[in-house]
Parts: structure tokens; C-alpha cells; sequence
């Protein structure tokens, strides 16, 4: 089982940025997909990008992130440069990763990640954005 492990959430001002990264450990199947989700009280946890490892295609992003946020995965860590951030970025962000290849493929090719895409998932860090 890949357990992955978030860190870099915070506070910051509208307009600021952070960074979080997600470290997937502990079997011998790596990844094959990586995605960040989010969930606050008004919606339902979404998937806002998404990246195929080791896959020189384009990762998925929701609408209301593109522009802003950038996915990238290196040396087994998948991270999530948040820039320009809003008040309504504010949610609880959690890594999920995928090791089943044609899922992953649905899932960040295909453009349309789901929950039930990644079996495994991180406990999650907050982000708060004051405006």
C-alpha cells in the first residue's frame, strides 16, 4: 500500500502563494498517477490537478486553478505550486495516487479524475486564505 504524506499548508493573504508537497511511500508499486483533491463545507471533495508519472503529456487542472496552479512530480514527491491565491482556495487539500496504469490513464488523460480513481489517499493539510 502507497500512503502518501502531505505538508506545506498554511495561512496566507489573498494574492500569496504556497506550496505543498506529497510523498508516497511504504510498497514496492509506485505511483503511476498523482492528484490533489480539496474539500471545504460548501462543496464536495473536488480534484483540481493531476499528473500521469513518468507520462510527457499534459496534466489535468480544473478550471478554477488553471493559470494559477502547477502540478509537478520529482524524485518520488508530487507538489502543487499554488499562486495567486483566493479566498475561495481555502479547503482542506489532500494527495491521492494511483498505481493501476489504465486507471490512471482515465483518470489524467482522459481528463476527468475521480475519488474512486486513487485508492490511496493522505490525511490532508489545510490552506486558508484570509482576503
Amino acid at each position: 500500500q502507497v500512503q502518501p504524506v502531505e505538508s506545506g499548508g498554511g495561512s496566507v493573504q489573498a494574492g500569496g502563494a504556497l506550496k505543498l508537497s506529497c510523498v508516497a511511500s511504504g510498497s514496492r508499486d509506485r505511483p503511476k498517477c498523482a492528484a490533489w483533491f480539496r474539500q471545504n463545507q460548501q462543496f464536495e471533495r473536488e480534484a483540481i490537478a493531476a499528473i500521469y508519472i513518468g507520462l510527457n503529456n499534459k496534466p489535468y487542472y480544473a478550471d478554477s486553478v488553471k493559470g494559477r496552479f502547477t502540478i509537478s512530480h520529482d524524485y518520488g514527491t508530487t507538489t502543487l505550486e499554488m499562486t495567486d491565491l483566493k479566498y475561495e482556495d481555502t479547503a482542506k487539500y489532500y494527495c491521492a495516487t494511483g498505481t493501476d496504469p489504465l486507471q490512471c490513464l482515465h483518470a489524467v488523460v482522459d481528463g476527468r479524475p475521480a475519488v474512486s480513481d486513487f485508492p490511496f489517499w493522505g490525511q490532508g493539510t489545510q490552506v486558508t486564505v484570509s482576503s
